[in-house]
């Protein structure tokens, strides 16, 4: 593949780093060397990922995020 992956990307529809195309590929993310499976959204050059913060839900139904920093390491499965 010569693609390459986005530095940010999220898996919600509502944010402007959406990208349907892109998450249709397999996508994995690992984060301080250990491979995360609930990512929600992340950043490259800022270092962090968003995942769920449990089965809690904000006002408006979606899940509660916690932003974690470290390094992100984004690669196609």
């Amino acid at each position: 593949m010569n693609e390459t992956l986005p530095d940010r990307l999220s898996t919600d529809p509502d944010s402007p780093f959406y990208n349907a195309a892109m998450l249709e590929k397999d996508i994995g993310v690992r984060f301080n060397g250990a491979e995360k499976s609930t990512v929600e959204e992340y950043c490259v050059s800022e270092g962090w990922i968003r995942v769920a913060a449990g089965t809690v839900k904000d006002r408006k139904g979606k899940p509660m995020t916690i932003k974690l920093k470290g390094k992100v390491e984004p690669y196609f499965r």
